[in-house]
């Protein structure tokens, strides 16, 4: 192989996608996972016995389609048992079966009058309806009313805006006193100020929420909002322009500003009690997403959506919730609630095509992104994915030419670029165009000195071929000085020294990468060609077996069928002497 086949990074994923405030959920959840509500109904189990386990074994795997499946049939032969109910109201909610759930909730309040989560669900249903009496009412009979936590102080507050009374809506809010959620309070708190006709008290909240988190994107878009409604135009384009230095091309940010420019107006961020509650269950589950309790809050995305169907984030970030679940389908299905008509369509359009290809789909996958490029010529991140999966595809003329397509997009590039000449590097080199390559990634280097994905690249380049060895082992080391714990990097390096003979070089280092990357195929192929060399042979042909069985790439197991029937051959004169870097292969390379 000419290079490690497995130095393939994802494109890096868009710097923009901002969240809202970390805040600790509230609502103790069974730990469901998800797939598509509209997926058909999984065959029933013979027995109760067997359908309850076959829920259970759903709910292990993260599966809540054929959890609440299970779990319903299960209920429906001993539609008394308490925990029956409460885990297939648990599931349904969380499988997006917002009908059933309720029915389900409903039935489990009649048991358990104070169950928060079965509360919060028919507090969210009659605040959908505008009875926001209704849901203060429901939110205060559950157990968490009684603690006054986040989520019931939060949507209780909504309740009282939505019934025109500021004042106590900012009484309830200012009884948060967690200094950690202080600029979540002042942002709802403004919301609600704004949407009720009280400027300064609005200005003065969302003023010191954006100060308190000026690279969280609703705030930043609150704020601007405001500040363009309130006759200075050039303040609200001066928070956007400052939230794009850090998270550049956000489509939000860009929408927003091509109408500041066009003097067109921009709307406030919540018209509506109800879509400020959407908000801040929006906010909760992007806060339950990063700290690990995905399953909170896929829960609260979906009660989100229920009060607001077209909020895009809570769309995307469902999506992606869905995908770290390994719900591949469940994702599409997610992305595609984006309203064509949103900034964010474009984004979730990407994140679809993705999905597809995660899944296997490769050719839809292209097809689904060429048609995004084709709608979208001069975009850069729709042109930075296709080419991704056109290189994922192996089509690395294809990928090289998409690349090239968004670099003439980007103009000047800068050092966030980097990565575009890194990519197109690796097209032009694997598609047997070095000259190319090697120009992209010096440039690469150029815009971002000591990147370790460019130093291993090139360095490792310079070793296969025996050229500039006394800056190719720089780099090399460079690069694992930089990320000691990258085991494809750490594997370079020790690969390089034994393509020069520096057997025992290559075995420090290759056991090194084994630890980082114990189940990768080419690193354990690399260490068994080590120990080979350095005659251990049973280790070498142990190593070799495991690299058969963790599925390596097409082209590479025949190789190493063939070293585990009859080993490696013996190695050419010249690569019997040990070299030092810097001195040329006797072969020339």
């Amino acid at each position: 192989m000419s290079l490690q086949a497995r130095s393939r990074p994802r494109n890096p994923p868009p710097l923009w996608r901002a969240a809202p405030p970390v805040l600790a959920l509230m609502f103790a959840l069974p730990a469901y996972g998800a797939t598509l509500a509209e997926a058909p109904r999984l065959e029933a189990a013979g027995t109760q016995t067997g359908n309850y386990l076959s829920a259970l074994v759903a709910n292990e795997d993260h599966d809540v389609r054929a959890a609440a499946s299970y779990f319903r049939e299960a209920l429906r032969a001993d539609p008394r048992n308490l925990d029956l109910l409460e885990r297939a109201f648990g599931a349904a909610l969380a499988n997006g079966a917002l009908p059933e759930a309720q029915t389900l909730a409903d039935r489990l309040l009649a048991r358990d009058p104070v169950n928060s989560l079965g509360r919060l669900t028919s507090a969210v249903r009659a605040m959908s309806d505008g009875q926001f009496g209704a849901a203060r009412a429901q939110l205060a009979a559950g157990e968490a009313g009684r603690s006054h936590d986040v989520t019931t102080t939060l949507l209780s507050a909504w309740t009282y805006a939505g019934g025109n009374d500021l004042r106590r809506a900012l009484e309830a809010m200012d009884h948060i006193r967690d200094a950690s959620i202080m600029v979540f309070r002042d942002f709802h708190a403004g919301l609600m100020a704004d949407m009720l006709g009280n400027a300064a008290e609005a200005q003065k909240r969302l003023k010191s929420a954006y100060e308190g988190e000026k690279t969280t994107l609703r705030l930043a878009d609150a704020y601007a909002r405001f500040l363009a409604r309130h006759n200075d135009v050039d303040g609200a384009k001066k928070v956007y322009q400052d939230f794009s230095k850090v998270a550049p091309r956000h489509p939000i940010v860009e929408a927003a500003l091509a109408d500041l420019n066009a003097g067109r107006p921009l709307e406030p961020l919540i018209k509506t009690a109800k879509e400020g509650a959407a908000e801040a269950l929006y906010g909760l589950g992007g806060a339950g997403g990063r700290e690990g309790d995905e399953i909170a809050a896929l829960i609260y995305l979906r009660l989100a959506l229920q009060l607001r169907p077209d909020h895009a984030l809570a769309a995307i970030n469902l999506g992606d919730l869905f995908n770290q679940l390994k719900q591949g389908d469940a994702a599409i299905a997610a992305y595609e609630l984006v309203a064509p008509t949103s900034p964010m369509r474009k984004n979730a359009d990407i994140q679809a095509a993705l999905t597809l290809d995660e899944l296997g789909r490769s050719e839809p996958a292209l097809k689904r992104l060429g048609e995004i490029v084709a709608a979208n010529p001069r975009d850069v991140d729709s042109l930075t994915a296709y080419a991704g999966l056109q290189r994922a595809a192996k089509k690395y003329e294809d990928a090289a030419a998409t690349y090239g397509k968004a670099l003439d997009a980007v103009g000047d590039p800068d050092r966030a670029h980097w990565a575009l000449l890194y990519f197109r590097g690796i097209c032009y080199e694997r598609s047997k165009r070095w000259p190319k390559a090697e120009a992209d990634f010096k440039k690469a280097l150029e815009l971002y000195p000591e990147q370790p994905l460019v130093l291993n690249y090139l360095g490792y380049s310079w070793v296969d071929q025996g050229v500039n060895l006394d800056d190719a082992f720089k780099m090399l080391r460079r690069a694992v000085d930089l990320k000691p714990d990258d085991g494809y990097i750490v594997d370079s390096l020790g690969w390089a020294h034994f393509k020069l003979g520096h057997f025992s070089e290559a075995m420090e280092q290759m056991e090194k990468a084994i630890q980082l990357k114990p189940a990768d195929p080419t690193v354990n192929d690399h260490l068994g060609d080590v120990y080979w060399r350095v005659n251990r042979k049973n280790e070498a042909h142990f190593q070799w077996n495991h690299a058969r069985d963790m599925k390596p790439e097409p082209e590479d197991l025949p190789a190493i069928l063939k070293k585990i029937d009859a080993g490696l051959p013996e190695p050419p004169a010249a690569n019997q002497t040990e070299l030092t870097p810097g001195e040329p292969k006797k072969d020339g390379g």
